[in-house]
C-alpha cells in the first residue's frame, strides 16, 4: 500500500513540475492527417506524420514573421 502511494505522489510531483508542450500546428496537422491515413487504412501514422508536418509549418511561418521588416514611414 506505501508503494502505491509513493509511486502515486512520484507521478503527481513530476506532473506538477513538468513543461508545456509546444504543440504549434501539430494538433490540427494529426487530425488531417489521421482522417486521410484513416483513408488510406492507416490512421495513426497519418496522424503522426500530420503531427510533423503540421510543427513544421507552424514553425516556419513563425520564421517567416520574425524575419518580417516592419513597412517603412512615408513622409
Amino acid at each position: 500500500m506505501r508503494l502505491i502511494l509513493a509511486a502515486a505522489c512520484a507521478v503527481a510531483i513530476s506532473l506538477a513540475f513538468a513543461p508545456g508542450a509546444d504543440a504549434k500546428g501539430c494538433i490540427k496537422g494529426a487530425i488531417v492527417g489521421g482522417v486521410a491515413g484513416h483513408m488510406a487504412g492507416h490512421g495513426k501514422l497519418g496522424a503522426a506524420a500530420g503531427c510533423a508536418v503540421g510543427h513544421h509549418e507552424a514553425n516556419k511561418a513563425d520564421a517567416n514573421k520574425a524575419n518580417a521588416q516592419p513597412p517603412a514611414d512615408r513622409k
